[in-house]
């Protein structure tokens, strides 16, 4: 990977009413890598991003752009970025190749060289022969490709998209996922946001876990996966009442290094399964939780998110709850 950088963020923050949506954020985007935020909703990914491509102006800290400050300079930021929002404002009677014309006169686009770009990039996200039909008649997949190709119009450095599968089926997810990937192998820069574990796993090279307006780890998933330190046994318990005593008796064992409680039983994080399992069997056996189902898995996404934040990326944060 190309380790120029293209995006340096340093300590920035964004306060709202003394509520601090981003706090202290650092960190380096490389020229041809997808970088992802993920998080949940609410975690600040999106203020992160709206900031970056100079929408909003941050309380502190500084962000640069391929080497523009983007408060200072920020004309020459837009000149190198795309951006594709979580919804576009799609006028439901103009047709798909109108909204491309009609941006392609917002970003002052000769008549030559729009029509150019515009029958590229209908090419590109297959909509070519979907181009002179109003957008009202177009699926959720095909108007999140529209807006692909209204972000990829003026040909950016770097492509900016917030929450791209948001939504859609599995199918256009998948479709999008290939976009995607193709922009990166054409050379493109790409910062995404999510709150999809399986998104980012599959296409981020690297990824920032955010929640509550902090960075709480960043790397490659394969990384993060990795420094947890030990595979997961997963258990399903048939009796959920005797679950804390069990969970209780198994912290602090050898070969267990954590132990979180489920909604169907217990996820317990060991060194090794041929050492942890036995204890576990007999734990079990001796304060009689019968065990309907047994798992083990390397460890995923997922967990390395509880890991950080102590709760799944689905459940709210407690301040959020008695907010």
């Amino acid at each position: 990977m190309d380790r120029t950088v293209a995006i340096d963020v340093s300590r920035l923050c964004k306060t709202y009413d003394s509520h601090n949506a981003v706090d202290e954020l650092s960190f380096q985007v490389y020229a041809g890598e997808i970088f992802g935020l993920l998080g949940p909703n609410g975690a600040g990914k999106s203020t992160t991003l709206r900031t970056l491509i100079t929408l909003l102006h941050p309380t502190s800290g500084t962000a640069t752009i391929m080497g523009y400050d983007s408060v200072r300079e920020a004309d020459k930021v837009r000149a190198m970025i795309g951006y594709v929002p979580q919804e576009r404002a799609i006028d439901r009677f103009l047709t798909g190749r109108e909204h491309l014309q009609l941006l392609g006169a917002l970003y002052h686009l000769t008549k030559e060289e729009a029509t150019k770009r515009i029958g590229e990039l209908l090419t590109l996200v297959e909509l070519e022969a979907h181009a002179d039909r109003p957008a009202k008649t177009y699926s959720g997949g095909m108007k999140r490709k529209l807006d692909i190709a209204c972000g990829l119009l003026p040909d950016p450095k770097i492509l900016f998209l917030d929450e791209p599968t948001l939504g859609l089926d599995v199918q256009s997810r998948l479709r999008i996922w290939e976009y995607v990937r193709m922009l990166k192998a054409r050379g493109m820069t790409v910062v995404m946001t999510t709150n999809y574990l399986d998104e980012a796993d599959q296409l981020c090279d690297r990824l920032a876990i955010i929640d509550g307006g902090k960075i709480k780890t960043m790397g490659s998933p394969a990384e993060l996966k990795i420094a947890l330190g030990g595979d997961i046994v997963a258990l399903t318990l048939k009796e959920i009442d005797r679950m804390p005593a069990l969970e209780a008796d198994l912290k602090n064992r050898p070969a267990i290094t954590s132990v979180r409680a489920t909604t169907k039983g217990l996820d317990i994080r060991v060194e090794s399964p041929e050492k942890a399992l036995p204890t576990i069997l007999e734990s079990a056996n001796r304060l009689g939780c019968s065990i309907e189902f047994i798992q083990y898995n390397r460890p995923r996404l997922d967990d390395v998110f509880i890991a950080h934040t102590g709760r799944a990326i689905t459940e709210s944060r407690p301040e959020a709850e008695s907010a």
